[in-house]
């Protein structure tokens, strides 16, 4: 039957009784899948970005189709979310992300000590709640899912409703690759939120998204009998400071690039710029954004959020510069002094999702700490300078704003690599100790347990004296060699 014609108590049934088998298939894969060695699950998440490429072809029409992003962005995405398949196979083959510590025993220790050692284990069931804006790269093969599965967790993912139809075909590629296709459930639907947050054999939850969303989920965690980890990424303005000594030329087509990349539908995209109110670098700028042009965005909702909070902005501030419009989306840029901008926080500083941005004039570097401490946690800071003896003072303030520091650079773009780090204070992340991309990010769907005193042949291979396994080994305080 069409769910167009079911009740409204009966579309509920239907979607609990989705989301509890889901979840409970999952649970009883995973049994099996950490018991896999590490270096078996390895393998199979190389099958599984092997399958990715290999579908290629039939995975980007239909993510166009219902993201209306372009075959390039889409192809692209798709190798990523390979790479980051291998990436983890390399994390497992590492093994120093079990973290394996042994402290052997010393009685003449204050107090004596026993023997200890301790290790991550994985969590067990993970929800993860796609991303809209990555089809792929934060959706059902994200990065969340990856790392997931890594640390030897299975997984339900909401699918996100702007690509139904992308969900189903990535998950059924998936799925082939997996040694048991319930490792990865799939669930869609609005109301399936609730029910997948609430469920009593879900461990943890992953979600990329707006603060309403990420605070209605926190709430529902909230309210379990067990509340569980929430690793949630809500939002972000992803400030850059301009020092006199750049380049204004260079500034103004480098941000002009990056507020536009994708329709500025990217949670790195810079909503703020401090420039220097002499030099020519507000002209720059607003000569780089006219020439610029709009595009169509991801779903009406996002269109119709953009258009609100832009609409919002041009209430308050003056408009700088204004792009081409295609399908009534035009990129936009507002200017504010620095006085005038610090007396409109917080509301100037929440996240416009679109191709929109702040530009703040100030007239003495020395002023700008006392405003950038005001501003909400970001994924991002960037600094532009000549030189790095400008911005001495600006280090320690950036350093508690944002997760992710860049010289020179812009924001847009999130290397896949073992050192990055894609999170920060909230409202940036619900965890800002915790990423969603790199090798680090498999922390977040483990637990450690210490084992004292406990029998050679019960304890993990990994905190064995023999090391089988060959991972790194924190002995006694010392790393094994």
């Amino acid at each position: 039957m069409s769910r167009t014609f079911l009740r409204g108590d009966e579309v509920t049934d239907q979607v609990n009784d989705a989301v509890r088998s889901a979840v409970e298939r999952a649970a009883a894969a995973g049994e099996a899948w950490r018991a896999t060695p590490p270096a078996e699950r390895a393998t199979v998440l190389e099958g599984v970005a092997d399958a990715l490429l290999k579908h290629a072809e039939e995975l980007w029409p239909a993510a166009a189709e219902e993201t209306r992003l372009p075959e390039a962005r889409l192809r692209g995405e798709i190798a990523r979310t390979a790479a980051q398949f291998r990436l983890f196979a390399d994390v497992l083959r590492d093994g120093g992300w079990v973290e394996a510590v042994i402290d052997h025993p010393d009685p003449g220790a204050t107090p004596p000590r026993p023997d200890v050692r301790r290790m991550n284990h994985p969590l067990g069931v993970v929800a993860v709640f796609a991303a809209s804006n990555f089809p792929f790269a934060f959706s059902v093969a994200g990065g969340d899912t990856v790392s997931a599965l890594a640390a030897g967790c299975p997984v339900v993912v909401k699918a996100h409703e702007g690509h139904p139809r992308t969900s189903d075909l990535t998950a059924s590629v998936v799925r082939q690759a997996l040694p048991d296709p319930d490792l990865l459930g799939l669930v869609h639907g609005f109301e399936a939120g609730a029910p997948l947050v609430r469920h009593p054999l879900v461990t943890a939850v992953g979600f990329t998204g707006s603060l309403a969303g990420g605070k209605a989920i926190q709430k529902l965690i909230d309210e379990r009998p067990d509340p569980i980890p929430f690793y949630g990424e809500l939002g972000s303005v992803n400030p850059v400071v301009v020092l006199p000594s750049a380049d204004p030329a260079e500034v103004a087509s480098g941000f002009a690039a990056s507020l536009t990349l994708g329709v500025g539908q990217f949670c790195t995209n810079p909503g703020l710029v401090f420039v220097p109110a002499e030099g020519g670098f507000e002209q720059a700028v607003a000569e780089a954004v006219a020439a610029t042009s709009g595009g169509p965005m991801l779903t009406d909702k996002i269109r119709e959020g953009y258009l609100r909070a832009s609409g919002r902005l041009a209430g308050r501030l003056t408009v700088l510069a204004s792009g081409g419009a295609v399908d009534g989306i035009t990129p936009q840029v507002f200017a504010a002094d620095l006085e005038a901008f610090a007396d409109g926080l917080p509301e100037l500083g929440e996240e416009c999702f679109g191709p929109s941005a702040i530009v703040v004039r100030y007239r003495d570097p020395a002023e700008l700490p006392a405003v950038l401490r005001r501003l909400p946690g970001s994924l991002t800071a960037t600094v532009h300078a000549a030189g790095p003896q400008e911005a001495g003072d600006l280090v320690p303030v950036l350093r508690g704003l944002a997760g992710r520091l860049i010289w020179n650079g812009w924001p847009t773009g999130v290397a896949v690599c073992w050192a990055m780090h894609h999170g920060g204070p909230w409202p940036a992340s619900t965890a800002p100790a915790h990423t969603s991309v790199g090798a680090a990010s498999i922390r977040r769907w483990t637990t450690p347990v210490a084992y004292q005193d406990w029998p050679h042949d019960l304890l993990p291979p990994e905190l064995r004296d023999d090391n089988p396994l060959g991972v790194p080994q924190r002995v006694d305080g010392r790393p094994r060699v």
